[in-house]
């Protein structure tokens, strides 16, 4: 057990980046976190970690040890599915990560029936609108779009998305229709407040994509706040249609600048981690995902 814990202090401390951040995160003092992993290099006789003023650094020995640690945590997960494999009524916990909006418009409609259909799982839902794999703390799906990192987990294409400038049909009254992508400098328009991909306000003309280079008046994490804004009227935003599909089904919202739009759309995904036999309760889980998302749903013809 001791060993045990030695590891995956390890673990902890790579991913948090020091021993006080790692030990906050799990309960622990800095002084007990530093001891556990003393004893296991002590126990493995290498260095493991260069201790820098700022930062942990892996020694080359400390890389090859963490993929194999890390194996170590795959295999007894994959034990634990072994042993979920038996009751024929699915039971647990499911902690799943994804983005806010897409967990409030695309997987809480249905949510209630799942919960309905499998009265004895629980699901914890942890929401942020940037994809970071943590796995190996404990969440078991992530649901995400566009450019993943390169890793050795599972991405399962459920859809794809477009991103969609548009504003309220109050607001356009008032401010006008821009004929032309570049008008959009003059108009009153918010974005999020993080560096993304999501704030590259993207056109083609001509067979030429350009982005043109909107100043928003407010900036927020959550693009929720940027939906509410438009719906009172007060500018242009540029969500995906899995954000604010129905919003435009309703004529709440109005799609602008159609004839420059890109036809880039963002493919989005459930993430799993690599497992020879998943959990009973993960598959029933991602099935009910792909069900209910097959073909993209949200996606509207405007």
């Amino acid at each position: 057990m001791d060993s045990y814990r030695q590891m995956m202090a390890f673990i902890w401390a790579h991913e948090h980046g020091s021993f006080s951040a790692a030990a906050r995160a799990h309960d622990l003092t800095p002084s007990a976190m530093s001891k556990l992993i003393g004893r296991l290099e002590n126990r493995l006789g290498i260095r493991l970690i260069q201790r820098g003023a700022r930062q942990l650094t892996l020694t080359e020995e400390g890389v090859a040890y963490l993929k194999s640690a890390r194996n170590v945590v795959a295999a007894m997960n994959e034990a634990d599915s072994l042993a979920e494999a038996f009751p024929i009524q699915l039971s647990g916990a499911l902690k799943i990560r994804t983005m806010p909006t897409f967990a409030r418009h695309q997987i809480l409609p249905w949510l209630p029936e799942f919960l309905n259909q499998y009265p004895l799982i629980s699901i914890d839902f942890e929401l942020n609108a940037v994809y970071q794999d943590d796995f190996d703390r404990g969440v078991d799906i992530a649901i995400y779009g566009g450019m993943l990192p390169s890793s050795s987990r599972i991405a399962a294409k459920i859809g794809e998305s477009e991103w969609i400038t548009c504003a309220s049909p109050a607001y356009l009254k008032k401010q006008g229709i821009p004929q032309h992508p570049q008008e959009l400098v003059n108009h009153r328009c918010f974005h999020f407040n993080f560096s993304s991909s999501w704030n590259n306000w993207d056109f083609v003309e001509n067979n030429q994509s350009f982005i043109v280079p909107v100043k928003p008046i407010a900036s927020f994490s959550q693009g929720d706040f940027l939906r509410d804004l438009a719906l009172r009227g007060e500018g242009v935003i540029r969500l995906a249609d899995y954000h604010i599909g129905d919003d435009i089904r309703q004529g709440r919202l109005v799609p602008i600048l159609r004839d420059f739009k890109s036809n880039i759309t963002e493919p989005q995904y459930v993430i799993y981690a690599y497992r020879k036999l998943q959990s009973p309760r993960i598959r029933a889980f991602i099935d009910f995902l792909q069900d209910k998302l097959k073909q993209s749903p949200w996606r509207i013809d405007a």
